[in-house]
């Protein structure tokens, strides 16, 4: 029952105000354009607004409106998404945070009420609203609202009488400090690695642990995260237009190396189908600070990792971790929509037959001119 009321946006929305959980400005339902057209000038919410279908998750079924004339095929928009990929074409409307920050709270739950929180995770940095890199903890909160956003997770999921893992995400405005709740994931996500770094609890075992019903071996006072952790999807797409690249994986080689953490459903000779989700990789380093921890990402996306047969993010990745704004912290949601020119420039895709054609242009030129006198 749990799962499947905090599956529904709507529903979950009005869980969260019940148990005094500050949710965004929106209407639940709408049943045309003009209905949202009043809602806003009643409630005097400007554009931009987002549509959402109800049953939505991983970024499907959003769509934002920045004008008037847009609101009619974008509510159309959202409820055909929401219908073909979830069964349900019901939708909810909501003001849409300019400069918003994608913060989630990790919560694990025994059945015997006991409720604790294993600090935030950052997942701003997202392509067509789908992550693609994480951290922990968010460099974008101090240590009150840190408090004050987890202990809100914690009475939401004793709220609904939760157990197991799960996650409840919050949208953070910068230009106000202050936090929305988005939505309840009840299972375990992909992005629960770098809690389990900086923690040191293994999320998975406590999970398998609390459905046989035991009781949580420690108590909140206990969960002292003392590290850095960055993870990133490495999703088999053009860097420069996240288009999806399938074929056979030539070659696959990893160095790896301490405070490197990989999981991976491919290998060299892997068929990559256009059939289902593009992740093949997810790579997270950890260290004591954030500057080790990127800096371990940066050795393995530009030495220590070579996919060919397909494209992958790499490139990309790349270039937003050694972006100014992400080193410094300051970066919303709309980040890669507003730098997208700027990283796309920083690095050049050429595939593995124009490596070659060069390689043998090269020696052909040994061949007949000698070798240079630089060499």
């Amino acid at each position: 029952d749990v799962i499947h009321m905090m599956g529904d946006k709507i529903e979950s929305k009005k869980i969260a105000i019940a148990a005094d959980v500050p949710t965004i400005p929106g209407i639940n339902s709408p049943k045309n354009a003009e209905e949202i057209r009043r809602w806003m000038k009643e409630e005097d919410v400007a554009f931009p607004v987002i549509i959402k279908a109800s049953s939505g998750g991983g970024g499907k079924g959003m769509v934002k409106v920045s004008s008037d004339p847009e609101i009619e095929n974008a509510l159309a928009q959202a409820r055909s998404e929401g219908k073909k990929s979830f069964g349900n074409d019901e939708v909810l409307v909501e003001k849409f945070i300019e400069k918003g920050r994608h913060i989630e709270v990790q919560i694990i739950a025994d059945q015997h009420g006991n409720v604790i929180h294993l600090y935030e995770r950052e997942c701003t940095l997202q392509r067509r609203n789908q992550k693609i890199i994480e951290e922990a903890p968010s460099p974008s909160i101090d240590d009150d609202i840190r408090r004050s956003i987890c202990e809100t997770a914690v009475r939401l999921m004793q709220k609904i009488g939760y157990s197991s893992a799960g996650t409840v995400e919050f949208l953070f405005d910068s230009a106000t400090s202050r936090f929305y709740f988005l939505e309840v994931n009840t299972r375990l996500q992909v992005e629960h690695g770098i809690t389990e770094l900086v923690t040191g609890v293994d999320i998975v075992s406590l999970m398998l642990d609390v459905a046989e019903g035991e009781k949580l071996p420690f108590a909140q006072e206990d969960i002292n995260p003392n590290r850095w952790a960055l993870e990133v999807r490495l999703n088999a797409e053009d860097p420069a237009t996240f288009s999806p690249s399938f074929g056979n994986i030539s070659r696959l080689h990893l160095n790896l190396y301490p405070g490197v953490r990989v999981s991976q459903g491919v290998y060299e000779g892997s068929d990559i189908p256009p059939y289902y989700d593009s992740l093949i990789m997810l790579l997270m380093t950890s260290g004591p600070d954030r500057e080790t921890a990127i800096m371990k990402m940066d050795s393995i996306l530009c030495r220590n990792l070579r996919v060919e047969g397909v494209k992958t993010l790499a490139p990309m990745l790349l270039s937003i971790i050694r972006h100014e704004d992400f080193i410094s912290g300051d970066f919303s949601t709309r980040f890669i929509e507003e730098h997208m020119d700027e990283l796309v420039s920083k690095f050049t895709e050429d595939d593995s037959e124009e490596e070659a054609l060069k390689i043998a242009r090269y020696v052909a030129e040994i061949s007949a001119l000698g070798t240079p006198n630089w060499i």
